[in-house]
């Protein structure tokens, strides 16, 4: 039997990050190359961060940047948007470029840092050495210096570099590690006075790290968040695929997001959407709270679908350029339907309150006339056009992948389930493409045997597997009244009010009442009104937001008024016919008549 050879450590890429003036708003990072390139090393910064799917130009951000190598300055030339050269340096020398990165944006995509935190994903400060990928990484996060700053720790999920010199204690500053570029940058830190807890789900240790000024009662969120994360670990068959994980939360006055990452999330919200030593304790959840378990269950999905489970077009990233793929439906879409179908199956939420949650997606859904135009799967290609960079068009031509999505996720699900007799379910689906690409790290294709199609025919058959790619490539309305029939729950569709309308959305700062979006074949287009304009005046009469639903409320459809209008800074006038409202508000409510098959459908697919 031939000799293994062995392997040879290839040498780290190290970084060290210091927050050097956080009233400036400024992070100094270095990168240090031990073997540079003989031909002289390039470094790149990411141009978008996985997960949101738009190119957010990070290399804006830096705002000094220079070489160095044996103590001397070595010229360093930059070459496209996010791309720097190098000059050769002598074999052996180690090369270091240190930049500062100005830090203030207040997402979970960027970087920010003030006087009471410091928050950043990788993508928004670690230059990558290129053709040194796959080299391990090392980071040294350091203490800003000053008194202020004596109480600060470290939330990530980071792995410590254990056994190392200066290795960091859990949630200290110090040393950390990675395998690679791709794991250095799938780790967000967060840095302060933020409150912390702990719990375990599934043996795996889970902390909460809570940064603003909130009255949270952490206890109450571990133990709500807990049997949210055993649920979805013991859908993919009960053993988490992560050492540890971290919930970065950022409470702020209003604010709503999150980002997944492999072991982590980084998450924005309203401080009023936590719960605090008076939230009820038994009975329905306030909405807000309803709201925030959601988001924290959808990137924790994530941990599974899109973070192991990709698009092949996401093996591997390449974040110098867009990644095109149509299969955002599947990966944003079924996460969003299983984030709030995990809350009603771990216990979280009623199956009224689930119920409600559904009506509002279709509602949402239905109400967007982008869907008769743009399909899920058209939706996805474009996401880095259209979805993520919407404008006052966007109603009338973009279809929300996740929304919709969402309900193509749900309307297999009652498929399979009730043409199985409740044997095939969806559940099935994401478990087979766990086996198949997040084991094993294969990318999931738009086509062919690697697809989501695939999966689904090997579930539930090739019939549901071709309503299924009807569904994600065509722009018809989904028939969940029908879907949802067998398992006793109806669906009606109705007008949110009885006031007329204008065929338009109306928004704008105090007493402006501006059209921020005209819907196609609305009564506001056939008035020749556009987007952007400022209604001043109904008939002669001076027209301000509350005003407007007064005058709604004393005409019906059919009734011909008179609006004034500035468009930039000239006067129109136009005649506008109001039109009865559309029916498509959804809905939703058990029938308490339905049998017994009925009932045993809906027990299995939300437990009621």
């Amino acid at each position: 039997m031939a000799k293994k050879t062995p392997s040879v450590a290839l040498p780290s890429v190290d970084y060290r990050l210091v927050p050097i003036r956080p009233e400036a708003h400024l992070f100094q990072v270095t990168c240090t190359v031990t073997d540079p390139d003989p031909a002289g090393q390039r470094f790149a910064l990411p141009t978008w961060i996985p997960g949101s799917y738009m190119i957010r130009e990070f290399a804006k951000n830096i705002v000094r940047i220079e070489a160095c190598a044996g103590g001397k300055a070595v010229g360093l030339t930059q070459i496209d948007k996010a791309t720097w050269q190098a000059e050769k340096v002598p074999a052996g020398t180690a090369l270091s470029v240190t930049m500062e990165v100005y830090a203030w944006d207040l997402s979970v995509r960027g970087a920010h840092l003030d006087g009471s935190h410091g928050f950043f994903n990788g993508t928004s400060v670690f230059l990558c050495a290129l053709g040194q990928e796959d080299r391990p990484c090392r980071v040294e996060l350091v203490k800003p210096q000053g008194k202020a700053y004596a109480a600060w720790r470290v939330a990530t999920s980071l792995p410590v570099a254990k056994g190392e010199k200066g290795a960091a204690a859990l949630y200290g500053f110090g040393r950390y590690r990675a395998a690679d570029y791709d794991e250095l940058i799938d780790h967000p830190v967060e840095m302060g006075t933020f409150a912390l807890i702990e719990f375990k789900a599934r043996g795996v240790p889970h902390a909460i790290a809570v940064t603003g000024r909130t009255d949270v009662d952490l206890k109450r969120l571990a133990a709500d968040l807990k049997p949210i994360c055993e649920w979805q670990i013991d859908l993919f068959g009960g053993k988490a695929p992560m050492e540890r994980y971290v919930f970065l939360v950022m409470a702020v006055g209003d604010g709503y997001g999150g980002l997944e990452h492999r072991a982590s999330t980084a998450l924005l919200c309203s401080r009023d959407d936590l719960p605090n030593s008076n939230t009820p304790a038994s009975g329905p959840l306030p909405e807000a709270y309803v709201t925030f378990l959601g988001l924290c269950s959808h990137e924790y999905f994530h941990t599974w679908n899109v973070k192991r489970i990709k698009p092949a077009a996401f093996v591997p990233y390449d974040l110098t350029q867009e990644a095109y793929t149509r299969l955002l439906w599947a990966f944003e879409g079924f996460t969003s339907y299983y984030d709030d179908l995990c809350l009603v199956k771990s216990g979280a939420i009623d199956s009224i309150t689930y119920l409600n949650l559904l009506a509002k997606t279709a509602s949402a859904v239905k109400k967007g006339p982008g869907r008769h135009l743009q399909s899920v799967a058209e939706s996805s290609f474009t996401a880095w056009t259209k979805y993520y960079r919407q404008d006052e068009n966007a109603p009338n031509a973009v279809v929300s992948y996740y929304a919709k999505g969402s309900l193509i996720a749900l309307a297999l699900d009652l498929k399979l389930r009730a043409e199985s007799g409740g044997k095939a379910n969806l559940d099935q689906v994401m478990q087979l493409l766990w086996q198949r690409h997040g084991r094993t790290g294969v990318g999931v294709a738009e086509e062919g045997p690697n697809s989501v199609f695939a999966a689904v025919a090997e579930v539930g058959g090739a019939a549901a597997a071709r309503w299924l790619k009807q569904a994600v490539t065509g722009t018809g309305d989904l028939p969940l009244e029908r879907l949802l029939k067998p398992f006793g729950v109806t669906l009606a569709w109705e007008a949110a009010s009885s006031l007329p309308v204008l065929g338009a959305k109306t928004g704008g700062e105090g007493s402006e009442v501006k059209l921020t979006s005209v819907y196609n074949g609305g009564p506001a287009e056939a008035a020749g009104l556009s987007a952007g304009d400022v209604l001043i005046a109904w008939d002669g009469i001076r027209l301000t937001p509350a005003a407007l639903d007064k005058r709604l409320k004393r005409h019906r459809a059919g009734d011909q008024v008179k609006l004034h209008a500035f468009r930039r800074d000239e006067l129109i006038e136009a005649s506008l016919t109001l039109a009865a409202p559309a029916a498509d508000t959804a809905k939703l409510s058990i029938n308490a008549k339905a049998d017994r098959a009925a009932q045993a459908l809906r027990q299995g697919w939300i437990g009621a």
